[in-house]
């Protein structure tokens, strides 16, 4: 009887003391949290009870499983067993501290700062921080609990003989992955492009929405994702839109007839951006730009306080002025010819067909 009692008193003894432990830090964090709203730190750090129980769990069973009497086989099983789960655990209890910390410091800062740019960058910074800090915690750990298999101790000896060729020979076959690794860190602590910029990358424009150590996700304006190794962005150029502000100027350039009424389309723009939400009202601008034998191109220039609004105010511009060239001035319309006639037996050519048709270029 008492076999049994003994292992049951242990086991459920260390259960009951790590509930009523991991209640009342609970119940201590709750209260602080409530205390001070300010600091998201507290809340936060209730995400880490459970990690907490086990290895507390873990601890009090594995310094008191002798206590149990268990038979010497399963004593060094247990044994094991205990110890893998008190690394593991507490590497995750470490990782999820330093995610809590990371997180209350950058969520205090963007409280603080109103700038965009500048938040997003410590967004960036803290992200590629959190993610060092746990890939060197669960390493450690991993390294840990294959020292305590009594096989790996015997083989630390000569490990650490032929560490300096194991070195050089993992160096060379992990280049490319040791480029990406100081790429990320370069890209983090460069202000080079960071979460939530605006970019244009191999001709595609998208928003840079996530950053590891190793890759960088942009996503497109039709909800596709590009991924591609964050060493791209330290070897080849790429346009960022949001440095430097995130406001921007863009053109929409038309093909007209020589007659069109430039005044005229000068005051229709002026009167078009005054109803569109998006125009952030900084500048515009209608001129031609440039003439060909049979066409002008006419430039009209708008500005808007992002991306997204400087897109939406340049097709807004083009429907509009388009709509109303062909409403009001279809001569404006470039022409394009449709037939040829042939010069008549007194040598004079019959004036050609031609037929009005809309073309404007895109800016």
């Amino acid at each position: 009887m008492e076999n049994v009692l003994r292992p049951l008193i242990v086991i459920g003894g260390s259960v009951v003391l790590t509930l009523a432990v991991g209640w009342l830090a609970d119940v201590l964090l709750r209260r602080t949290d409530e205390r001070h709203h300010e600091t998201p730190l507290w809340g936060l750090l209730r995400r880490c009870r459970i990690p907490l129980h086990l290895v507390l769990c873990a601890a009090l069973l594995r310094g008191s499983y002798h206590e149990a009497d268990l038979t010497r086989r399963y004593s060094a099983v247990v044994g094991q067993t205990l110890t893998l789960v008190l690394l593991g655990s507490a590497a995750w209890l470490i990782i999820r501290i330093s995610a809590a910390i990371v997180e209350s410091s950058y969520a205090r800062y963007a409280a603080a700062h109103r700038d965009p740019a500048r938040v997003r960058r410590v967004r960036t910074q803290v992200t590629l921080i959190q993610r060092v800090v746990s890939a060197v915690v669960g390493t450690v750990a991993v390294g840990a609990m294959l020292l305590t298999f009594p096989a790996m101790k015997a083989a630390g000896t000569s490990l650490l003989a032929s560490a300096g060729i194991i070195g050089i020979v993992a160096g060379v076959a992990a280049q490319s992955t040791l480029g990406n690794l100081f790429a990320g860190l370069q890209i983090a602590f460069g202000d080079m492009v960071r979460i939530g910029d605006t970019v244009v990358v191999d001709g595609e424009w998208g928003t840079v929405e996530e950053i590891t150590l190793t890759f960088l996700a942009v996503r497109t304006w039709d909800e596709r994702r590009i991924t591609m190794p964050v060493s791209y962005f330290t070897s080849k150029p790429f346009e960022n839109w949001s440095r430097g502000g995130a406001q921007m100027t863009g053109t929409v350039f038309f093909h007209l007839d020589h007659s069109a009424p430039v005044h005229q389309m000068r005051d229709k723009l002026k009167e078009i951006l005054r109803d569109c939400a998006a125009w952030d009202g900084r500048d515009w601008g209608l001129a031609v730009t440039d003439t060909t034998p049979t066409t002008m191109q006419v430039r009209a220039l708008v500005t808007a306080k992002d991306a997204d609004d400087i897109w939406t105010v340049r097709v807004t511009v083009r429907e509009q002025l388009i709509q109303w060239l062909t409403e009001h001035h279809a001569y404006a319309l470039p022409r394009v010819t449709t037939a040829w006639a042939e010069p008549s037996q007194n040598g004079h050519r019959p004036p050609s067909f031609s037929k009005e048709m809309p073309r404007t270029g895109r800016g």
